[in-house]
């Protein structure tokens, strides 16, 4: 048997509805999770020692200004691997130098992607075509 907490994943909450979901699917594969909050420190992050990273989402947008949350500071420097999830992503975005805009769309549940090329992370998505003719990918 192997040791549960040697794999270990630390989610950043920046108060996502989804959060828990996140940490119990982590769990359910057997990989132990830990949820903190989105501020917590460098060095509670190094002492937790984690293989990995999820930013979750929030209700919040980086474009809110520069009260917006963000991922602490040193996070990209640690050489672990990060998912950002909606408003982690965007987070992430904004701190590596990239841009995050608005949008006078909406959006949130279902959406339509279009692959266009190999890609092993969207290797079981199936093929479909939307309603306006396009093909796209669903999961499942």
């Amino acid at each position: 048997m192997s040791d549960l907490q040697s794999h270990k994943i630390l989610i950043l909450d920046f108060g996502s509805q989804y959060t828990q979901l996140i940490a119990r699917r982590i769990r359910e594969i057997g990989v132990f999770s830990e949820i903190r909050a989105w501020d917590i420190s460098e060095q509670e992050i190094r002492d937790f020692n984690p293989r990995g990273i999820i930013l979750s989402g929030g209700p919040e947008s980086v474009t809110g200004g520069s009260s917006a949350p963000c991922a602490p500071v040193g996070l990209f420097d640690m050489g672990l691997p990060i998912l950002g999830i909606c408003y982690g992503m965007q987070t992430m975005a904004s701190q590596l130098g990239g841009s995050v805009a608005t949008s006078d769309v909406r959006e949130f549940g279902y959406a339509q992607i279009k692959v266009e090329s190999d890609s092993a992370l969207l290797g079981d998505l199936k093929d479909s075509v939307g309603s306006d003719g396009d093909p796209c990918l669903m999961c499942g």
